[in-house]
């Protein structure tokens, strides 16, 4: 470079020399006035000259600062032969120039003149700089013509291998415009290439190419495959240039090892033996002597061995291999290294799913159990758990769900909740002795209550109900457990329940008598939220059948005014309805309507349903490894993994007469969750409820006949099915009533930012994109859903859906739909006009359900519509006075909701005044006597009513959280809308 341009060596001596930011920006300037000055005069430039100004500028941008001119002189610098003075010119164009700048044409000439050129080196700076903008606009002009460079027969290794990683990054930016043609079938032939360079890029291409079809590139497993042997049976010497610290071509290793995991085994048998032979030299040489201490010989071979591993896994044929990469494995268990003990443990999950290897990894159970009290590092420890739950079967099942339990103690809060699910379902699925699965159960509750999910307790529950010769042992071992004076409120559920039904089996020993067991289960009643109060009282009214001589203490209980006079809707109207049937009926009636529970129907554990949704790769393979080796529990065990996934009624057609069951407690009363009692659909649609023949219906029938069942025939029930649903919303058939979503809700983060705001994208993706415009008036609402056609075919069966999840909204929302086409064109644009009325206050969510059919594929995309209660929120105005009057009077605990949190956006005044008026509250001021905090009211209106609504949020500036107090004056409300606010700030 001419005087390796002096001028920009001392520009950049000088801002290094700069004692002040002050300085430093004096500096900019003075240099930036002499740049525009030299650009401006009349003196025209030479190459030289504009590629040192043009560095100068780019420099001065790397520094932070703006720059505005300059941009026409990079251009110009694209037309000179040189290659300093294009390769500045295409770097400026690279970091500055935008993609929608009108000089980006200009540049787009170049490089078309540049990829036809010649000279290598120019081809090579004209693929830099597309790769480095890589839009979609350069993919769709360039995708067509890189290509061909990649196949030309003439074309140069270093234009081959940029040609690679440029059409490369095209790919990724725009799949859908990069055409594969027969250049194709041709690529797959750079892997036998003599260039490392240009086998390493088509590697990573192919890659990627196989993902979205592998059948076109079948013929790419011989040939990588063969070029993985010639590299692993080389020694370090053969490719000297491509040997790092000691190991052959880590990186081409690692990537072609990485691309044969996307087919299955081989079938022919001489390339799927000259693979193992491959597998078994990169074992070999991993227990070898080190040929450095440096760390970077150790990782690079790991790096090999690690994905030769996942290989061996991926094909799962080989059981030598297999069983030789756990041994391999379990020495990384007791490293040094951090990271090697992690990936081993990752590693030796998925080897435990694999038949052969299974055996091979339970014996460094040991090993995995000291990590878990040892080991430091928590991300660590969670992989020991999960390759404890790996491992485990019946012959080690009590030992690692002991382990685990002891472990539960001083685990990490982070990973309770998981492991709290793992040990319900290994004591579930690996139980002979069922007794051992209740005693766990109940220990798992004591240590982790707080992390007890609602699924893990409906399921001992079940288990329970289902098997007569563990009942008593159930009521006895629950007893004792409540007998404790501090009890988790789950114990008490537990307690509640199992005591109702089968609190007989114990009353013969005089330590637990009917009274006692009254007595017990009431001296916890005063402590427990309203829920499981209302659980309680399903209990007593049991008792009341079971133990005739305690009545007269139960008919106390419930006249008591704190129960029929209770703020809680669900225990007033328990109370009384109970004290009703405790008075007036005779003890035959009660026999028939308390009847005992019958056995549940089977079906798979909503649990590990739940578990699967974290660790959907581990407990797919192991369901398969258990499908394999036909892994059974024992009868009535409750596995469910061939278990109907269909529907089940609220009352199980084996039920007499219904009666007062406790799962209505379970699926109705614990309404603040959204998984039914064991995955049992129990209070679900109509539909099925009337097929259940004899059983209570959805949440929309009343609570004499959903719990009590007293008066109400089998036809009756049956025929109030279809009733629940002949709302306004269930009259098209665009509106399905009680249904979930058909596939996973998508979108969530989009959706989370309709809540304040009423127009917008709901979600997009390479083919549909759905936009929202919704508009409230009190009680009503209108909302426009946009479907937009991104393709240049057409969307064909379109339909979309509007499921209600919980069918209580068809008695809370009256929806109509204007239904669009069942086509939507190419580059079309078609809107769906929903009308809303709030009958009155909903917490769920309506979903969007979408189905077309595109290319032959079809498509189905489930969303949640952006409706929410607070859409129905006006303002309301008031002063001082009357603020602290109505916030007094809303001060029952049903009334108030309040979280402290954290922060989730920057703490801008300006900006959360907004998100509350956009939210539906308004904002009043000279109310709270700290100015930061923010108050202000807002009325709910709905057809049946209008719900006043208070609001408090205090800023803590200095801890970055926040304190938001909601009273209203339906109970549910404050909470709900306690919650929609706080994930907007």
């Amino acid at each position: 470079v001419k005087d390796s341009m002096r001028g920009l060596a001392v520009f950049i001596s000088d801002i290094r020399n700069c004692k002040s930011k002050e300085a430093e920006e004096k500096r900019i300037n003075k240099e930036l006035a002499n740049i525009r000055s030299k650009f401006k005069g009349d003196k025209a430039l030479d190459g030289y000259q504009k590629k040192k100004y043009v560095c100068k500028l780019l420099f001065i941008f790397l520094l932070g600062n703006d720059i505005d001119f300059g941009h026409m002189e990079a251009v110009n610098l694209l037309n000179s032969n040189k290659y300093t003075e294009k390769q500045i010119g295409y770097l400026f164009i690279s970091v500055l120039i935008s993609e929608n700048n009108e000089l980006m044409r200009l540049v787009q000439q170049n490089l078309k003149n540049d990829l036809a050129s010649r000279n290598p080196v120019h081809v090579n700076l004209a693929l830099e700089c597309i790769a480095n903008i890589g839009s979609k606009e350069m993919a769709e002009m360039f995708a067509p013509e890189i290509p061909k460079l990649l196949v030309m027969g003439d074309a140069g290794d270093t234009v081959k291998q940029s040609a690679a990683l440029c059409l490369l990054k095209l790919f990724r930016t725009a799949p859908e415009m990069v055409p594969l043609g027969d250049w194709t079938s041709r690529v797959i032939h750079l892997l036998n290439d003599q260039h490392m360079g240009v086998v390493t890029a088509a590697v990573s291409l192919i890659e990627a190419l196989v993902k979205r079809n592998p059948d076109d590139f079948k013929g790419c497993v011989s040939l990588s495959i063969s070029r993985l042997a010639r590299i692993v049976t080389s020694s370090y010497t053969d490719l000297q240039d491509y040997t790092y610290y000691f190991v052959p071509a880590p990186w081409l290793s690692v990537k072609l090892l990485r691309l044969l995991q996307n087919y299955p085994p081989p079938e022919d048998t001489t390339v799927r033996n000259r693979l193992a032979e491959c597998l078994e030299t990169i074992l070999n040489k991993a227990v070898e002597p080190p040929k450095s201490k440096k760390v970077q010989h150790s990782n690079a071979k790991n790096a090999v061995l690690f994905e030769a591993i996942s290989l061996i896994i991926h094909m799962d044929s080989d059981p030598s291999l297999l069983v030789r990469a756990c041994s391999q494995l379990g020495q990384f268990l007791s490293n040094r290294e951090t990271n090697l003990r992690y990936l081993a443990l990752e590693s030796m999950c998925l080897l435990a799913t694999s038949e052969f290897s299974h055996d091979a990894v339970k014996r460094h159970q040991e090993t995995v159990v000291t990590a878990l009290k040892s080991e430091r590092d928590v991300s660590v420890r969670q992989r020991a758990v999960d390759l404890l739950y790996a491992m485990c079967d019946r012959s080690n099942a009590e030992e690692i769900v002991g382990e685990m339990l002891t472990y539960l103690e001083t685990a990490d809060y982070s990973i309770r909740g998981e492991l709290v699910l793992k040990i319900a379902i290994l004591a579930e699925k690996y139980a002979s002795d069922y007794t051992w699965y209740v005693d766990t159960i109940l220990n798992l509750i004591r240590l982790a209550g707080d992390f007890v999910s609602e699924e893990v307790w409906y399921r001992v529950i079940q288990i329970v109900i289902n098997r007569e010769d563990v009942q008593a042992y159930a009521a006895k071992t629950v007893f004792e457990a409540l007998e404790a004076p501090a009890c988790h409120e789950n114990m008490v559920k537990v307690g509640g329940y199992i005591l109702g039904e089968f609190g007989n089996l114990i009353a013969g020993d005089a330590r637990s008598s009917p009274s006692t067991q009254f007595q017990l289960l009431h001296g916890k009643f005063h402590l427990c939220s309203p829920p499981t109060r209302a659980l309680l009282l399903s209990a007593y009214i049991k008792l009341v059948n079971l133990f005739p001589e305690i009545r007269e203490d139960i008919i106390a209980v419930l006249e008591s005014d704190a129960n029929l006079r209770n703020s809680n809707v669900e225990i007033q109207q328990r109370a009384s309805e109970y004290l009703s049937l405790a008075r007036n009926s005779t003890q035959d009636v009660l026999a028939t309507v308390l009847e005992e529970m019958p056995p549940f129907p089977e079906r798979e554990s909503s649990i590990l349903a739940q578990l699967r949704k974290k660790k959907p790769a581990v407990e797919d393979a192991i369901r398969v490894r258990g499908e394999k080796q036909q892994q059974r529990p024992a009868s009535g065990a409750a596995d469910g993994a061939a278990a109907s996934a269909a529907p089940i009624a609220a009352t199980p057609a084996s039920g007499g007469g219904g009666g007062v069951k406790l799962q209505g407690d379970i699926a109705g009363a614990e309404s603040n969750t959204d998984s039914d009692l064991l995955g049992l659909d129990f209070g679900g649609s109509a539909p099925a409820a009337a097929a259940g023949g004899g059983g209570a219906g959805g949440g929309s029938v009343d609570l004499l006949s959903s719990i009590l069942d007293v008066g109400v025939s089998s036809s009756s029930s049956s025929s109030a099915a279809p009733s629940a649903a002949s709302g306004a919303s269930a009259q098209r058939k665009t509106v399905v009533v009680g249904a979930g979503a058909s596939g996973s809700i998508v979108g969530e983060e989009n959706w989370h930012k309709f809540v304040c705001k009423n127009s917008g994208v709901l979600y997009e993706n390479d083919i549909l994109q759905v936009g929202v415009k919704c508009d409230y008036q009190q009680s009503s609402g209108r909302i426009v859903v946009y479907y937009g056609n991104k393709t240049p075919a057409p969307l064909a069966q379109f339909a979309s859906v509007i499921n209600l999840p919980d069918s209580s909204l068809t008695n809370q929302l009256g929806i109509q739909v204007k239904p669009v086409g069942d086509r939507v064109g190419a580059s079309e644009q078609v809107n769906e006009v929903i009308t809303v009325d709030c009958m009155a206050e909903f917490f769920a969510c309506p979903l969007l359900n979408i189905r077309f059919v595109y290319s032959g594929v079809a498509q189905s995309i489930t969303l949640k519509l952006p409706l929410t209660i607070n859409k129905f929120m006006q303002s309301s105005e008031m002063d001082s006075a009357t603020f602290f009057q109505h916030w007094k009077q809303l001060s029952q605990p049903e009334q108030e909701c309040q979280k402290i949190f954290q922060a989730k956006f920057p703490m801008d005044a300006e900006t959360t005044k907004t998100k509350i008026l956009g939210f539906g509250f308004s904002l009043l001021s000279n109310i709270d006597s700290n100015p930061a905090n923010f108050v202000g009211a807002g009325i709910v209106q709905t057809k049946s009513g209008n719900i006043g609504s208070l609001f408090r949020l205090e800023p803590n500036q200095q801890a970055q959280m926040y304190r938001l107090t909601v009273h209203s004056i339906k109970p549910g409300v404050s909470k709900r809308l306690c919650e929609l606010l706080e994930t907007q700030i």
